[in-house]
């Protein structure tokens, strides 16, 4: 194994540990969280915005949609955070993943 092959295998490596380590730390958060199974709808953002859809719960994770104002969400589940806002994994038609939960409100009268 020559010096180049030595770095990338360690580089490799290094990231797999990072991941890891990534997926750990957001694991207790996921397991603190509570069952909502309810309709929502998107509040709080402004009309020429929308609310960003995470791949994670945080607000630096990776952006895997977004959700107009007035749009209405599946709530599957929340995460109490000991610091800032909850988070809640939602979806919608072909769009899931984490908002925060200030921009959401419950929908307590619907029909399916």
């Amino acid at each position: 194994m020559n010096k180049q092959q030595e770095k990338v295998l360690v580089a490799t490596l290094c990231g797999l540990i990072i991941a890891a380590a990534g997926a750990f730390a957001v694991q207790p958060a996921m397991a603190a969280g509570y069952q909502v199974d309810q309709l929502a709808q998107v509040t709080g953002v402004a009309h020429w915005d929308k609310l960003n859809v995470r791949k994670w719960p945080a607000s630096y994770s990776q952006k895997v949609g977004a959700f107009t104002p007035g749009s209405h969400v599946w709530v599957e589940r929340c995460i109490e955070a000991k610091t800032g806002a909850d988070w809640c994994l939602v979806g919608a038609q072909d769009t899931s993943g984490w908002v925060n939960s200030r921009y959401l409100t419950v929908v307590y009268d619907w029909d399916i």
